[in-house]
């Protein structure tokens, strides 16, 4: 008999069928994870047409077992992960849902669970559990420790403990939500935090060099790190990631069009040399988000720390070339655009922050709670034209992707995020390498604060 409370060293027959309905990146570690674990039953399937090929990449796996279709995992699974994408989530569970296991509990693994929730809603019987998930990591980055949402929407309190336990081996940290709510917090999160990567990964691509090398190195060492590794992380994984959380959740859509706007207005500003109006707005947006801030040990540690993660010249050759002033416009207009729209940042970074978030808070602190360092880059802003040019690819960027994802076409996103790809991909590898491990460092160091 099924035992809601069972472990991996639990007797089999006590132990619950777990189904993965999508073997995408996030499948697939999902399954990794649960068989290493110990979980002795675990049903997955993808689309028919990669059965074959699922079938020999699991075959020996411990406690995996491939499945023909979604039927066969719904009507065989005690709880069951539909692991798709936002866009399609919809039509799988129109076609798998009425097949569910009567007491079963279901949950997705959707980005954005508006969606998620209609479609559960929808086509899910009544008898059928709904507790749903969503690691706010990547498939690359491991769950240890990081946040796990839980979201009990229907069925009794045994259904949530099942799906605890389950869980429970790949000690995250649970954080418990709605639907609503996590569509918020993700807003905060992680929307407009991609929009910034992505906008300044366009605006790169539009110049047509790589400005962290030589002879320019405009991009190297500090905060440059982060940017770069980050917008390279970004650009290295499928398009709809992103997609779908952009177009999808309409919190997002209102957050990545603002930051558009605060990028532009403040460009605009740069442009007119209107000093005095530039430093009143980005003071006050300093004061709105970090006056009451918790005062904890800074996220970035140091630029010693981060130039041992540059892509650029080594830090010997780096020592040789000029200072270059930046007016970091990217974390001017995040900064601008959490005032104001009255995001508190550090509410989310405690709540359900995302490795990628941590280090966007983490740069954005580093700029705004030295006056000296953005005084500088204030300045830089008014007077030093060598990041002009940058400055209005990023804000040209920054205002393509605000009318892509409100034109609400994913075919559209996927043509902008592939081309822009395209030109970062000779340096994936090496980029993924190194981000990894600047995450890893900066989070191990970070444990303190």
């Amino acid at each position: 008999m099924l035992n809601p409370k069972a472990t991996p060293d639990s007797p089999v027959e006590e132990q619950p069928v777990i189904g993965l309905i999508g073997m995408g990146e996030m499948g697939r570690m999902y399954a990794k994870h649960l068989s290493r674990a110990g979980w002795k039953k675990i049903h997955v399937c993808d689309l028919p047409q990669k059965f074959d090929a699922l079938q020999r990449d699991f075959k020996d796996v411990p406690g995996i077992t491939v499945m023909k279709d979604g039927h066969q995992v719904s009507r065989s699974a005690d709880f069951i992960i539909y692991s798709v994408e936002a866009e399609y989530i919809d039509k799988a569970v129109r076609q798998f849902g009425p097949s569910t296991k009567i007491g079963a509990v279901v949950a997705g693994q959707t980005s954005v669970k508006a969606p998620e929730k209609a479609a559960f809603e929808a086509h899910l019987p009544g008898d059928v559990h709904i507790v749903s998930c969503h690691s706010l990591h990547g498939p690359t980055v491991p769950p240890l420790g990081q946040p796990l949402v839980l979201i009990h929407h229907r069925g009794p309190g045994w259904a949530l403990t099942l799906v605890e336990s389950i869980l429970r081996p790949f000690q995250s940290r649970f954080v418990y939500m709605s639907f609503e709510e996590h569509d918020s917090v993700t807003a905060n999160t992680q929307a407009v935090t991609h929009a910034a990567f992505l906008s300044m990964g366009t605006a790169w691509k539009s110049s047509g060099n790589y400005p962290w090398e030589e002879p320019e190195g405009r991009y190297v060492g500090g905060i440059e790190t982060v940017k770069v590794n980050i917008a390279h992380r970004i650009y290295a994984n499928k398009w709809h990631v992103y997609a779908g959380l952009a177009i999808l959740n309409p919190s997002a859509r209102i957050q990545i069009d603002q930051y558009a706007k605060s990028a532009t207005e403040l460009f605009k500003l740069m442009l007119q040399n209107k000093g005095t109006e530039l430093r009143e707005r980005v003071y006050h947006a300093s004061d709105v988000v970090f006056k009451d801030a918790p005062k904890t040990r800074p996220i970035l540690l140091s630029e010693d720390l981060l130039d041992r993660f540059s892509l650029g010249p080594s830090p010997e050759r780096r020592q040789s070339l000029p200072p270059r002033a930046n007016s970091h416009l990217s974390l001017l207009a995040m900064v601008d655009c959490w005032a104001t729209l009255s995001i508190n940042p550090f509410a989310d970074l405690q709540l359900a922050a995302t490795p990628i978030f941590r280090m966007w808070i983490g740069v954005a602190e580093y700029l705004f709670r030295s006056r000296e360092r953005l005084d500088a880059a204030i300045e830089a802003a008014l007077s030093d034209t060598t990041h002009r040019p940058d400055d209005l690819e990023f804000c040209v960027s920054a205002r393509g992707w605000s009318q892509c994802v409100s034109f609400g076409s994913f075919e559209l996103y996927r043509r902008r995020f592939e081309e822009t790809a395209a030109f970062f991909q000779p340096r994936f590898e090496e980029a993924q390498t190194v981000a990894a491990r600047m995450i890893t460092a900066i989070l191990e160091e970070g444990k303190g604060s």
